[in-house]
């Protein structure tokens, strides 16, 4: 008999890619069979607080203050190099006075918010919203900066404004790594076997939109209706990639250096590793 798991993951279009094999039935978990959830991750990092689903998406963020009870898997991840957040703003900005400006954030669990409060050396001064209102209300004069994220880095122009400072680029910079952002992580409490199982089943399911990236395009295309064609192209191509796969040594250093430097600034608990062994 199988074990049914509840799976949670984003609707943004480098989620639904990763998982359309598993979601279609392209490949499938041996002895496992998922009860699907999307919703937006700052949604998926609040219901992780209570254990909502089996496995879920978390911003790394997230997964640094719940790592006593979830498990990060070494597939599923959205790590890369040029792919960070950014900080923008409309013409004229000053960015010295980002550190005493409100700045409109896509939530308090957000690998967004942890990179900003990291480069600023403290807690940044904010007002969580979802992530597709940061632009607009940057643009309309009622926050005189926002970190945006998703497709944001791509259409931000569109609303009249400029881009201030990329974190991910100050991030690699500083650290030489790729950056984090988010990942799928699984409850401590599920059979060790399981979370193994599901872990190749979701690599699996990455590598297999890789090889038939045609046959993700109408599930993706569901869930990403307002954006166009090409920025769902450039959305994919920027965050599935092959620590998507497997995170390897290079990005566990990349989360270990985050979690480590969020643990020194007091933004996350000291805890033990969250990598899977």
């Amino acid at each position: 008999m199988k074990t049914s798991l509840s799976l949670a993951y984003s609707t943004c279009p480098n989620d639904t890619f990763s998982f359309f094999a598993l979601a279609k039935g392209r490949i499938v978990c041996p002895d496992t069979s998922f009860q699907i959830t999307l919703a937006d991750v700052q949604t998926l990092n609040q219901a992780a607080q209570n254990r909502t689903y089996d496995v879920t998406k978390l911003s790394f963020a997230a997964m640094g203050r719940l790592r006593s009870s979830y498990r990060l898997l070494k597939s599923g991840a959205a790590l890369g190099r040029g792919c960070g957040p950014l900080v923008v703003a409309r013409p004229g900005a000053d960015l010295s006075k980002l550190s005493s400006a409100a700045i409109a954030v896509p939530g308090m669990d957000t690998t967004a918010l942890m990179l900003t409060g990291l480069y600023l050396g403290r807690p940044p001064r904010v007002v969580p919203m979802t992530f597709d209102r940061i632009m607009p209300e940057v643009a309309e004069g009622r926050f005189d900066f926002g970190v945006i994220i998703h497709e944001g880095r791509f259409t931000y122009p569109d609303y009249g404004l400029i881009q201030m400072l990329d974190l991910g680029a100050w991030w690699e910079q500083r650290t030489g790594l790729p950056v984090p952002l988010g990942c799928i992580a699984a409850a401590k409490d599920l059979p060790a076997g399981v979370i193994e199982q599901v872990e190749a089943a979701i690599r699996d399911s990455v590598a297999y939109a890789f090889s038939h990236p045609e046959e993700t395009a109408d599930y993706v295309r569901q869930y990403a209706q307002e954006m166009a064609d090409t920025v769902v192209q450039q959305h994919i191509g920027l965050y599935v990639n092959s620590f998507s796969l497997n995170l390897g040594e290079e990005g566990a250093a990349a989360v270990k250096t985050l979690f480590s430097m969020a643990e020194a600034s007091g933004i996350i608990p000291v805890e033990g590793s969250a990598v899977s062994a």
